[in-house]
């Protein structure tokens, strides 16, 4: 703030200090400049008056771009003749020049024999880099020995590597359960909210020279811009069209990596951007966009955290609106992925080689150039089978042993019904039958119990009766008075009570000997309970007839 500035106006240009600014359009120094200060802020405020009032400036946010005139201008002569006395002594060269020149036939030399550095870089203008930094850049690029190996033989390697890290079980994994990938699918980065506006904007006003307000840069990001060293950069035809096909795989490689993590960086974000990118890593260069986009989609198949090919076509929507929008939001993505490489040990080297300079060389480039490129891009078809990886016969294979293994488990489900049903219909039939058999036993049981409770009189009958018969005639021949007595006892085991009236004239050996008889044949013959009952019955008439004796 102690410096004094001034202000002079040069058609386009602006000197402020010692600062030159190169503006995009003509201005004049009428008198109606403005300027303010403002002192908490440190910042200085100038209007400028333009030569054509109302004509729109563009790329006056491309900081970069205006810090340096747009040529060097000198009146030192380009080529310049040299004193003798100059020459350094060792340059001289007095030996006599051979004229006969050994005749050799010709023999077509490969490319890499004249030139044993191969370029790589932004627009293949950089060699020899991997020389002296060959220990660091084994993590940053999956090509070896780059400064020797041509290009034809790099696309060779690089598709041989992606053929054998292609993982059909990681890819089948995330082709059938999708539901991470469906959510990332659903994110929205910052420039799909852009390219709405845009496109309302658009169908309102139909002017497109407007619609690159919409990108605006934030602080950090100015911060970034002044830091870049202006520069012009000679390109040939096919250089050009090489740094256009490199921006659109490098945007690719972003636009996945913004995706998944969702806008939220981390410190795998810079592995992504490099290992998708065939530009970054292989230093590879093309020749279409098709060529781009089935590159791009090998490799998300091959080496990310997630591999979809619907998140392959998603990134190429998403590159598609960014060119859209026009170089500001290029150069937003440009700057972005410059801050990441720059926060990762090996990969700032990337940044030197090709992320620095597509900053410069973007702020430059026509708006209509990048519309023209995202045309291109739409343009292109991909399908699974112009991959090279079977894609489609895995998909295949897996969705038929996906419907046998249905079909399997459909199957023992219903057989496991049908094994339950019949166990159940078994269980029930084995239980009426042990209904109806407990019921034959119990009515057999009955009849048995019935049976029993007949056959113990029937027993005592039929043993009584012909005892009683040759005892009724045994007394007789002794004497009529004790059959009167055999008949009460026959009804005493009836359950008939006994006659009080005692048997007169029975004699005492009698006796005795048809009370063993009687137990001899009751004990033979009756089950235990009717014996002990007769047996009772015995000892009371026993006991009642041995008074007598």
């Amino acid at each position: 703030t102690n410096k004094t500035w001034s202000l002079s106006l040069k058609n386009g240009e602006c000197r402020w200090g010692g600062t030159l600014l190169t503006l995009p359009g003509r201005i004049v120094e009428n008198g109606s400049e403005q300027g303010s200060y403002d002192a908490d802020k440190g910042i200085f405020t100038i209007r400028l008056p333009k030569e054509t009032p109302g004509q729109h400036f563009e790329g006056l946010n491309m900081l970069t771009a205006l810090l340096a005139p747009r040529k060097s201008r000198t009146a030192k002569p380009l080529v310049e003749e040299i004193d003798a006395s100059e020459i350094p002594e060792e340059v001289v060269d007095d030996e006599e020049f051979d004229w006969e020149i050994e005749q050799t036939p010709y023999e077509e030399v490969s490319e890499s024999a004249l030139n044993p550095q191969c370029h790589y870089g932004f627009g293949n203008l950089r060699s020899g880099v991997f020389q002296r930094l060959q220990d660091e850049l084994n993590d940053v690029i999956d090509i070896k020995n780059p400064d020797f190996t041509p290009a034809a033989e790099r696309r060779q390697k690089r598709l041989a590597a992606e053929l054998a890290k292609f993982d059909p079980d990681h890819y089948l994994a995330d082709f059938f359960e999708d539901k991470a990938i469906e959510q990332i699918l659903k994110y929205n980065p910052w420039w799909t909210d852009k390219y709405s506006k845009m496109k309302a904007f658009l169908e309102k006003s139909q002017e497109e020279e407007n619609h690159a307000a919409l990108v605006s840069f934030s602080e950090e990001e100015k911060y970034q811009l002044r830091k870049f060293v202006n520069k012009s950069y000679l390109l040939d035809k096919k250089a050009c069209r090489q740094v256009y096909y490199s921006l659109i795989d490098i945007l690719l490689a972003y636009c996945y990596e913004t995706r998944v993590t969702e806008g939220e960086k981390n410190v795998e974000s810079a592995w992504n951007i490099r290992k998708l990118s065939p530009t970054l890593c292989w230093f590879e260069t093309w020749t279409n966009v098709h060529e781009i986009m089935v590159s791009f989609g090998r490799r998300v198949l091959c080496y990310p955290l997630y591999r979809h090919f619907k998140l392959v076509m998603k990134a190429c929507s998403d590159t598609i609106k960014i060119l859209q929008l026009g170089k500001s939001a290029v150069l937003k993505c440009l700057l972005d992925i410059h801050k990441i490489f720059q926060e990762n040990d090996p990969a700032y080297i990337l940044n030197d080689l090709y992320i620095s300079d597509y900053c410069v060389w973007i702020q430059k480039v026509k708006s209509k150039k990048l519309a023209a490129l995202a045309e291109a891009l739409k343009e292109v078809s991909l399908t699974k089978a112009q991959l090279g990886l079977e894609l489609e016969e895995l998909e295949a294979a897996a969705l038929l042993v996906q419907e046998e293994e249905t079909a399997l488990k459909a199957a023992h489900s219903v057989s496991g019904q049908q094994t339950l049903c019949s166990s159940s219909e078994a269980s029930d039939s084995e239980d009426s039958d042990s209904t109806v058999s407990s019921g034959n036993e119990d009515s057999d049981s009955d009849s048995e119990q019935d049976e029993l409770k007949d056959s113990p009189s029937e027993t005592v009958n039929s043993l009584q009766g012909p005892f009683l018969e040759e005892s009724s005639a045994l007394l007789i021949v002794d004497g009529g008075v004790c059959r009167n007595t055999a008949i009460q006892e026959s009804d005493a085991n009836q359950g008939k009570p006994l006659a009080s009236s005692q048997p007169l004239g029975v004699s005492g050996p009698l006796i005795e000997e048809l009370e063993e008889q009687l137990k001899t044949t009751v004990q033979v013959s009756e089950p235990k309970s009717t014996t002990a009952v007769n047996h009772s019955n015995m000892q009371e008439r026993d006991g009642r007839q041995t008074p007598n004796d």
